[in-house]
């Protein structure tokens, strides 16, 4: 069930590790950089939801979460191969909107069948299963650039074409993602649709009516407060890019306005009442995952140029320099992804003996110390200890989703496991909309600084996971033995 998870993580080391590679080889400043990644939490931000609820509502021959991965594997390995044959920014860019979409596709319905599936004693043993195997995936991807060159393959090419070292990269990880999702959509049952859809029941119509006028209400303040920050960025000539925040307050309160003239059982009004009235749990958790996941997107953004211009001294993306300094950027990304692995293998002892508050808090603490590192370590060769702490970051991010899964309604698994990631993507389009600005503003434009600042994040999401009580500690079982 879980071994798809190779194949998605796959996807994301090639991204993390090689996208602004790219875009720095078609042409695009680094300043822009961030503002093209946009389309990453944007597309999770728009899909997510609507897979999940309508896959709570699907039931076809493969069940109700395997159609959606299944479609979903297919749009990303055509756009993997596509983009990394792209000659201009624009092409890149389009691309890369294509693959993210069809990835969320794809990765929503995975956290869903595990909800699905596994008993809730066993429910947190599965989540770290799927980082364990996410790991696995993320180490052969994020090394790929690096074996090929060192096997002979071109690591340059003339100027705006993406090296041969780089496409073979992106075409053995097709094939993987392929082989890994293809396996659990092939040998993973569903349980039976009458089950699936027992104890499914929409958002009561009352309730949704009763809180028309309220919503509309919302919707203008929403939209008020969006168009207002708009107005101000213009007005005072603030970074522009800071505008999608504006946009992002202004559209959720047009939908929330204009939700009120929709069918109260209409999906947008369905989604719009399972975020209002979502679990306690859930809220003190999605404050936790702003900050995690602000440090985990800027990290991915910013980690090739920090290590090509600090410790390669190269700006030059047509350069050898600028191609050894992105492959060590890769190879530490493989670094991060063995030493969640290693995680993975060390969770439930710590769960046992900690708990699972206590477990991610230590867990976030370690990643932040290590980014932070990277303004004190002088040898790029002993970067590989600091990436230890980010990836014990990276194997504990299954945590939040094993305490959402026990704390909220199994009939609703889907639709909230999409607005929970949410809380994923909404701090990336941040991320996006402000780190530029800062780092122009307050620190030259060193890329080194978004890891400080990354650092700085982790620690701050550690701290509110201390917000978080859990009254009864889900028991970190084992699979039973025959």
């Amino acid at each position: 069930m879980s071994f798809g998870f190779v194949g998605i993580q796959v996807f994301f080391a090639l991204q993390n590790a090689n996208t602004s590679r790219i875009f720095q080889i078609l042409g695009v400043s680094m300043d822009d950089i961030p503002a093209l990644w946009m389309a990453a939490p944007l597309s999770g931000l728009i899909v997510q939801p609507i897979v999940g609820y309508l896959s709570d509502r699907t039931w076809t021959r493969l069940g109700r979460r395997r159609p959606y991965i299944l479609v979903g594997a297919i749009l990303t390995a055509l756009s993997l191969v596509a983009m990394s044959n792209a000659r201009t920014p624009w092409m890149a860019a389009a691309l890369f909107w294509v693959a993210y979409i069809a990835i969320n596709i794809t990765m929503e319905p995975f956290r869903a069948l595990v909800g699905d599936q596994v008993a809730p004693a066993q429910r947190s043993l599965g989540f770290v299963m799927q980082s364990f195997f996410a790991g696995i995936g993320a180490i052969i991807a994020s090394a790929l650039p690096w074996l090929f060159a060192h096997a002979g393959i071109a690591n340059t090419a003339a100027t705006h074409v993406v090296p041969d070292t780089v496409k073979y990269s992106f075409y053995a990880g097709t094939v993987l993602l392929c082989g890994s999702i293809g396996w659990t959509v092939l040998f993973t049952r569903e349980y039976p649709s009458e089950t699936a859809y027992a104890s499914l029941q929409p958002t009561s119509l009352e309730a949704v009516s009763a809180a028309a006028d309220h919503e509309r209400r919302t919707g203008l303040i929403w939209m008020f407060a969006g168009l207002s920050m708009a107005t101000a960025i213009w007005h005072f000539g603030i970074d522009r890019q800071l505008c999608l925040l504006a946009g992002m307050a202004a559209g959720y309160g047009l939908a929330r306005f204009l939700a009120t003239a929709l069918p109260a059982n209409h999906l947008v009004n369905q989604l719009l009442s399972d975020v209002r009235d979502m679990p306690v749990m859930m809220r003190k958790l999605a404050v936790v995952q702003f900050f995690t996941w602000f440090a985990m997107f800027a990290t991915g953004v910013y980690m090739t140029a920090a290590v090509t211009q600090t410790y390669f001294a190269a700006t030059d993306s047509a350069s050898a320099a600028y191609g050894d300094g992105a492959n060590w950027a890769g190879i530490l990304f493989a670094a991060e992804s063995g030493f969640s692995v290693l995680a993975t293998l060390i969770l439930p002892m710590m769960v046992r003996r900690l708990g699972l508050r206590s477990t991610h808090f230590v867990n976030l603490c370690l990643g932040g110390l290590g980014l932070l590192t990277f303004l004190i370590v002088r040898d790029s060769h002993w970067l590989l200890a600091s990436m230890a702490g980010v990836g014990f970051t990276v194997a504990s991010t299954a945590i939040p989703y094993t305490l959402l899964a026990i704390s909220v309604p199994s009939e609703k698994m889907g639709a909230y496991m999409g607005i929970f990631n949410i809380f994923i993507v909404i701090p990336q389009i941040f991320a996006s909309s402000t780190l530029g600005f800062l780092l122009r503003t307050f620190f030259a434009s060193a890329p080194l600084a978004a890891l400080a600042i990354s650092g700085v994040s982790l620690l701050v999401a550690a701290l509110f996971t201390l917000r978080i009580r859990v009254a009864d500690e889900v028991p970190y079982a084992t699979p039973a033995r025959a």
